[in-house]
């Protein structure tokens, strides 16, 4: 009888040291858990858009891109200053591979080069109805159907790098702030304060911040 409750005894007490220990072990694991640094979620902000195409298509609209009504959808930065950017998946930005670094001054720095390479407005008109519709929008006097990367910037005539761009309240017009800003980097890549690349990446990614992001 001595003997078995000696036996119980021992039982018990390596019993509950095993438990301590498996608690002890399972407490660790958990701070270290807690503590271990967490992979942050993809968000919409900071997700990949498409790459910037490459395309020659001059005097006419490539449609390298077929979209639904109402897939798109333009993104107010300030809406009543005129500030709007392009849905990115559906105008990532396209450049004409005929511009380059070597040829400024024969393209995009020589006056009158646009002129030369503008779809013209009997194109543009079918495919500005069509983008309306793709971004959920109603035909206004003061949008402009504008290119992302301008043409001069070697920007291209296609359907992904064109949009329908919204203006400010009462605008008069199509003249909107991107105007001022296209023509800002055109002048620093002729002058060679940056190059034409990072000027077409930059106005792709965010026009509004463009300048400020090459620090012109």
């Amino acid at each position: 009888m001595t003997v078995s409750r000696t036996r119980l005894a021992l039982f018990v007490t390596l019993l509950v040291a095993g438990l301590v220990i498996v608690g002890f072990l399972y407490t660790s694991a958990q701070r270290s858990h807690a503590a271990a640094p967490r992979a942050s979620a993809p968000s919409a902000a900071t997700g990949s858009a498409p790459p910037v195409k490459s395309l020659h298509s001059p005097h006419k609209v490539a449609v390298d891109e077929v979209l639904a009504p109402g897939q798109c959808r333009a993104r107010a930065v300030d809406a009543a200053a005129g500030l709007f950017l392009p849905d990115p998946v559906c105008t990532p930005g396209a450049v004409d591979p005929a511009v380059t670094e070597g040829n400024l001054t024969s393209t995009i720095c020589k006056s009158g080069y646009t002129a030369t390479v503008r779809a013209p407005a009997s194109d543009t008109n079918k495919t500005k109805a069509l983008s309306l519709s793709q971004y959920g929008q109603t035909r206004a006097a003061s949008t402009e159907y504008d290119h992302l990367i301008s043409l001069q910037l070697g920007g291209t005539n296609a359907v992904s790098n064109l949009w329908p761009e919204p203006n400010r309240a009462g605008a008069p017009g199509t003249t909107n702030p991107k105007d001022a800003v296209e023509t800002r980097l055109n002048k620093a890549v002729c002058s060679h304060r940056v190059t034409l690349a990072a000027a077409q990446k930059a106005i792709a990614r965010n026009w509004v911040t463009a300048t400020k992001d090459l620090r012109l």
